[in-house]
């Protein structure tokens, strides 16, 4: 009776062994198949750089105020200008339009863009169904000029691609354009910035240009130098990413 029981429990070891073996090797097949795949991450935004010059001949242009938006315009034409644009046009205080409660993001300009000088400025704009960018600046030597680019469409502009463009002058129709000592923030003058009163027509428009002292406008302290025609920008806006 000893040695039957000692036989059966080598046996029972036996087949133990067996179906262990069978489960290892089973495993490690399944273990190969079911690797994870990972997916690749999607952009949560588009990457733009923004090169501007400026082309005038004695106007420094107020530090940009750049947005991206998918609605809503920093300026309509023949409309009253908001107290964000009146500011930048007639002190070039950027502030109120980069925290306009339209805007998708911001980018600060931070510094004067003297006369035949240039700024190159990197955008990131969140992905939105519409996308627009638009800009703004002041021609600092006089009362309430402006230029830039409103509701510039880079929706479906591809990666690798750019679109340029030349900016006109626009009258903020805030402050009356007196060119006299005082009324202008800039070097011609450094006199006063920002006015909440409005003595002017009130609505945006295109800018008529100087009348200067060499004109015979005896007032203004503007001279010939401070003379500008359109364009006063030249603008690329290249999508990089």
């Amino acid at each position: 009776m000893k040695f039957i029981n000692q036989s059966n429990r080598s046996l029972s070891g036996a087949l133990a062994f067996s179906l262990l073996l069978l489960a290892g090797c089973s495993d490690s097949g399944n273990n190969v198949s079911q690797q994870p795949v990972q997916a690749e991450p999607q952009p949560q935004q588009k990457v733009f750089t923004i090169d501007v010059i400026n082309l005038t001949n004695n106007q420094p242009l107020s530090p940009l105020a750049i947005i991206s938006h998918s609605e809503g315009a920093i300026w309509t034409l023949n409309q009253p200008a908001s107290v964000a644009l009146e500011n930048l046009a007639e002190s070039g205080d950027n502030s109120m339009l980069l925290t306009a409660d339209f805007a998708a993001s911001s980018l600060n300009g931070a510094e004067i863009i003297p006369p035949g000088s240039s700024q190159s400025l990197t955008m990131r704009v969140p992905l939105m169904g519409q996308a627009y960018i638009s800009m703004a600046t002041m021609l600092v030597n006089t009362n309430d000029a402006i230029s830039g680019l409103n509701r510039v469409d880079v929706t479906n502009l591809p990666t690798g691609r750019s679109v340029s463009y030349v900016t006109n002058s626009y009258d903020a129709g805030t402050e009356a354009n007196s060119e006299m000592a005082g009324t202008i923030p800039g070097p011609a003058d450094g006199g006063e910035g920002f006015n909440s009163i409005r003595d002017d027509v009130d609505f945006v428009s295109l800018h008529p240009g100087v009348v200067t002292s060499d004109d015979g406008a005896s007032n203004s302290v503007l001279n010939e130098s401070h003379r500008f025609d359109n364009p006063v920008m030249r603008v690329t806006i290249s999508r990089v990413q």
